[in-house]
């Protein structure tokens, strides 16, 4: 079983902050594919993005996450338990589960470990959904131009500080094991209206951004917002980031 490495400790509060929400579509469709609306447990929760949303629709979330940084950092909601946690010990009932939900997390997982733990605390007809967002895009005047620095900034800039597991999450999780039986999702994104601060606040809540200031002593982001302020200007632009769902039955 693969050890836990946090590699988002040093970013929590950033990362709370400056991380764009998912859809409502998204959890409307999972509450409605769901035996029950009882009780959802939403696996490496990190600051409670997608529990709070679940805690919308269902009676109780269970959101846990390995790492007690950003459980320390969660957001606060009445019918939210907070739990660190590793995926496979969820510290769940066997068959309490509606639903299991792990949000730009699954590509850390052992897999083998967790979907052990996921047969363990659905109910029967209880669904997985897992989901991931990669590379993001702009819209507006002199997009292509922006896009470019964004990019290079991605590959080249931060690049070579991603960690391996970083490339499922670029290929949409298209190659990691997924045995349940499959539904058909909803085709949806993500979208924001960012200022130039907006985007390079997401930017430094990147862990590849953490690990190349701790190495180089220096903040990239800072030199990037100089070249991108003459572009971007003062306005709020659009930044969209397509998403990849994953969903079956038990």
């Amino acid at each position: 079983m693969n050890s836990f490495t946090d590699h988002f400790a040093s970013v929590t509060k950033g990362y709370a902050a400056h991380r764009p929400g998912y859809p409502p579509g998204l959890f409307n469709w999972l509450a409605n594919i769901a035996p029950e609306k009882k009780l959802a447990w939403d696996c490496a929760t990190g600051t409670g993005q997608a529990a709070v949303s679940l805690a919308g629709l269902f009676e109780h979330v269970w959101a846990t996450d390995a790492s007690h940084a950003q459980i320390s950092g969660a957001t606060p909601y009445p019918n939210i338990t907070y739990q660190t946690a590793p995926a496979h010990a969820s510290g769940m009932p066997d068959a309490s589960a509606d639903l299991v939900t792990v949000a730009q997390a699954l590509h850390w997982f052992d897999l083998d470990s967790f979907y052990n733990e996921v047969r363990r605390v659905l109910k029967p007809e209880g669904v997985l959904a897992v989901w991931t967002y990669g590379v993001f895009k702009t819209d507006g005047d002199g997009s292509d131009h922006i896009q470019e620095l964004l990019d290079s900034f991605y590959c080249d800039t931060v690049g070579p500080f991603w960690p391996s597991e970083r490339r499922h999450v670029e290929d949409g999780y298209t190659n990691l094991s997924f045995p349940f039986s499959q539904l058909s999702p909803p085709d949806l994104s993500m979208s924001v209206d960012w200022s130039l601060s907006d985007l390079c606040g997401y930017l430094r809540s990147w862990s590849a951004t953490s690990r190349y200031c701790e190495h180089h002593l220096t903040d990239p982001v800072t030199l990037l917002a100089e070249r991108l302020l003459p572009l971007w200007g003062e306005v709020r632009r659009r930044v969209v980031w397509p998403l990849s769902i994953k969903a079956g039955k038990l």
